[in-house]
């Protein structure tokens, strides 16, 4: 039965040796000479005494004590050692603090760095996590609340930015599911988002698909005056239309000049699947030229500034931008567009050829078990097809009519 009221535990005054304050149940105030007023409970666990310190007053009240006193005969009660589950909690709580967002997140990009995910996407989910960082990057990732993930994602979406607070819920929410399975987080938070964000408007990539204005813009390229290593980049962009990433980070050693290939690592695709593309005549002799001003180095587009890094992302898109073409009409991405749209208009080749090319994967699992195959011999004529095309186009002349015929006969 308890025997202490607050006033006596307040009123309580030092003398000139320790004492006590009993409460009941176990629970005393141990009253120091110096003044400090400490909660203790002596219990009884597997024929031992113990005893179990609950922190000092006033900062556990009176109410505060009988609690954990309350708590700790419930733990007995159920062959529990109160001072054991005590040390548990207060290192899982030192654990928590150390396993703070940032650290579970750094630790999660360092898996898929080991388990080879492409740099480009790494560096698509640095980026996002930079964001997130300064609100949430310190906190311990198992005491995150939806609250707070939806404050971070309301911040990127103030900005008009909704595809990238779109894509950074996904982002955070593979971080919270690493730690879920790795034990440092009960749940993760951003599953209760769902419709919490603003859909943005489906954005096409600015591309040229007219005959007639592929042509100008070939003839712009040939006139630009630029750096020469973002000539080539340009006009290697129009007659390969691979994806911006892997032009600017292509390097010598994955070219094979004698079989007129470029093979392309599974790591540097979007998709993770090794890749290849046939190189045109016309695509050699401009990989030779380049030779002479990037061949002694890693890169075949290095940085203006390094040679130990690729080209800046943006270099192309600011060189269509000086040729005059806005970024509502072209963009370095477009080349694919441009390349996809023309060749399948022009009904020479089979469109899972083009597709291949491309490096797209079919989305329809039943349908792309049954177009496994690379159409490579189709796609070596269709490369050369393009880069004659692109001559043409250049010179003003009309695109080819389809022959409808002849893409039948490739695709049989």
């Amino acid at each position: 039965m308890s025997t202490l009221f607050a006033t006596s535990v307040a009123n309580a005054k030092p003398q000139d040796r320790d004492y006590k304050l009993s409460d009941g149940g176990g629970l005393y105030l141990l009253v120091r000479t110096n003044g400090a007023k400490l909660w203790r409970l002596n219990y009884r666990h597997l024929g031992k005494y113990r005893t179990l310190a609950f922190g000092t007053y006033p900062e556990v009240s009176l109410a505060d004590a009988r609690g954990k006193r309350d708590e700790a005969r419930r733990q007995i009660a159920a062959g529990l050692d109160p001072s054991h589950e005590q040390k548990v909690a207060l290192a899982k709580a030192r654990v928590e603090e150390n396993d703070t967002f940032k650290a579970v997140a750094k630790e999660w990009i360092a898996k898929n760095e080991r388990e080879d995910m492409a740099e480009i996407t790494l560096s698509k989910i640095r980026w996002l996590l930079d964001m997130a960082y300064p609100k949430i990057g310190n906190r311990p990732i198992a005491k995150i609340t939806t609250q707070e993930v939806l404050a971070v994602l309301r911040s990127v979406e103030a900005t008009g930015r909704y595809e990238s607070a779109r894509r950074m819920r996904s982002v955070l929410g593979r971080v919270f599911r690493y730690a879920v399975a790795t034990t440092r987080a009960e749940r993760d938070p951003t599953g209760d988002l769902r419709g919490a964000l603003t859909v943005p408007r489906t954005k096409h990539l600015a591309a040229i698909t007219n005959p007639k204005r592929a042509g100008e813009l070939m003839r712009a390229i040939e006139g630009y005056t630029g750096h020469a290593i973002t000539l080539y980049a340009l006009r290697l962009s129009a007659h390969m239309f691979v994806r911006p990433g892997e032009l600017r980070q292509a390097e010598w050693a994955e070219f094979d000049f004698d079989r007129s290939v470029w093979n392309l690592p599974a790591e540097k695709m979007k998709m993770r699947g090794a890749h290849r593309v046939p190189l045109s005549t016309q695509v050699t002799s401009l990989f030779e030229e380049l030779w002479e001003l990037t061949g002694t180095g890693r890169y075949c587009f290095p940085s203006f500034r390094t040679d130990r890094r690729p080209m800046s992302e943006n270099t192309v898109n600011a060189a269509l931008r000086v040729l005059g073409f806005a970024q509502e009409e072209m963009s370095a991405h477009g080349f694919r567009a441009m390349a996809a749209t023309l060749l399948n208009e022009s009904g020479r080749f089979h469109p899972d050829a083009i597709e291949r090319q491309l490096a797209h994967v079919e989305r329809d699992g039943v349908r792309r078990a049954y177009t496994r195959g690379e159409y490579w011999s189709e796609r070596v004529t269709m490369m050369q097809f393009w880069s004659d095309e692109l001559d043409r186009l250049r010179s003003g002349a009309k695109l080819l009519k389809p022959n409808f015929g002849g893409r039948h006969a490739a695709a049989g």
